[in-house]
Order: C-alpha cells, then structure tokens, then sequence
C-alpha cells in the first residue's frame, strides 16, 4: 500500500488518472475504503492525489490535539512529496476548509482552487458536526439528512433527492457498530473543525478560485460561499441543485469544475526527470 511519510506520520494515499496534477482533499470522517476514489470523475482528466488524513482511515492516528494547521501542513509536505512543486486544489467540506488554511499558510503550491460546500469559519461556521454525538444514532441520522439536504422527506419513495444509492450507504455507515480508533480521530479532527476561521486570510488568498455551494445545503450555506466569494478577490461562485452532497445530486458539477481547472494556463508543475 502506498504511504508517503510526513511531519511525523505515514499518510496513506491513492493516485488515480493521468494529466495535470490535482490534489484533492476530503470531508469530515473520510476514510478512502468507504469511499473509493477511482470513480471520481476528476480522474478522467487529471492525475489526482487522493488521501486519508491525520487520524483517520489508513493514516497514523497520532495522540495529542489537532489544528487546521496541522491539516494544511500535512496537504502541503504530501504535494512536496509527489516531487510537485504546484498543483491544483479541490477541496470538499472539511477539505474545503483545509484547502483555505493550505492557501493562507502555502500559497506557492496551490495553482487553481476548487472550494465545495464549505466555509471560512469564525462569523460564518458550517454546521457543528460535533453536535450529532449527543443524540441517539436514529435521531443523529435523521439530522444528518436534513442537514444534508433541506429537502429531506423521511417517507418519500426518495428520502434525498437525487442521491441514489448514495442514501443507503449513508444509512448504513451511520448504524455500523462503533469503531473507538475511528471515532477518536472523527472527534480530534472535529476539535481542529471547531478552531476553523481564515476569515482575516481571505483578501490576501490571490489564487483564481471556484466556489461551489448546493442550493439546500444545511451544513454549508450557499450564504457562507458567498462570503467567501466577497472576501476572496479572484474568486466566483457557482451554486448546484442538491446540497451538501450535490457533486452527486447534480451531474452538471464535475464537468463545471473540470472547466474551470482546464481553463487555466496550464502553469501546474510537475518534477524534472
């Protein structure tokens, strides 16, 4: 299996498709065995770094508090160690957040930047996570779904609309019996979530940006990528039909952001043989 070793821990990581080089970060839980990455279709037209982060899936799962710092430090030692000295960025919920904090603290490495339903913190927080520990895994699950999308309808014959299968798989992680390795990561990157604010940053994140925000999104507001669109100076923003989970609700919005990436004027970096 594929390790790259970096501030003191060993990341596990897939590269998966062929072109530019794009670095592509996650959400909050994810784990690259619950979700595999060779679907994306980012990788039809790209070569795409995918991995798990610190405490999570097949990462070390160092004790001891996390920081958003630590998130962007680790994004940015795994680019160093791809021999890339500048890729693209595309960042997705907790990633997107990551992907902010990248930009504030490394911006030399980020080409174009790829932003999905997510936000800068401090005065506009996505949804606290945390929160759902507090209730029963049933009632956790039926907040999760409204959150996800504002639409919910529990005794619909589609509970989400246009999620698909998507939606059992969601039912089926959220019911699995609790696994104390997984869960203590979930909750240290959930306490760097809490930290999150690059607010005061975002004036100085020059990168040419796109902002994606789903319409019916509970956990990130379309309100809050608008914020960042504000705040940011070369960024745009574009809004899909679904929410938080609207790169699968939409078909439309991979072709948008693989658009957007190749637009560019190819200035990605890739090591000299």
């Amino acid at each position: 299996m594929p390790f790259a070793a970096v501030n003191d821990i060993d990341v596990y990581f897939e590269l998966h498709g062929e072109g530019p080089p794009v670095l592509n970060i996650s959400g909050s839980g994810n784990d690259l065995r619950d979700s595999p990455p060779g679907v994306i279709p980012l990788n039809r037209a790209f070569e795409v770094l995918h991995y798990d982060q610190r405490g999570l899936g097949q990462t070390s799962r160092p004790d001891g508090t996390y920081t958003m710092a630590d998130y962007a430090d680790d994004a940015a030692a795994l680019i160093a160690s791809m021999g890339w000295t500048r890729c693209h960025v595309v960042g997705t919920s907790f990633g997107g957040m990551v992907a902010l904090n990248l930009a504030a603290r490394h911006p030399d490495l980020i080409d174009r930047l790829v932003l999905c339903c997510t936000s800068p913190g401090g005065e506009a927080p996505s949804y606290p996570l945390h929160e759902l520990a507090r209730l029963s895994p049933q009632d956790a699950f039926a907040e999760r779904c409204r959150l996800t999308d504002r639409r919910y309808d529990p005794d619909a014959d589609e509970p989400i609309p246009a999620l698909g299968a998507y939606y059992a798989r969601i039912r089926k992680q959220s019911f699995r019996p609790p696994d104390p390795d997984r869960l203590a990561g979930l909750a240290r990157q959930m306490g760097a979530r809490r930290g999150h604010d690059v607010i005061a940053d975002l004036p100085s994140i020059e990168h040419r940006t796109l902002v994606c925000a789903g319409e019916f999104d509970g956990i990130a507001p379309v309100a809050n990528s608008e914020l960042l669109t504000e705040q940011m100076p070369n960024a745009s923003l574009r809004v899909f039909d679904g929410g938080h989970m609207f790169l699968i609700q939409d078909r439309t919005a991979f072709p948008a952001i693989i658009e957007f990436l190749q637009s560019g004027d190819g200035g990605v970096s890739r090591p000299v043989s």
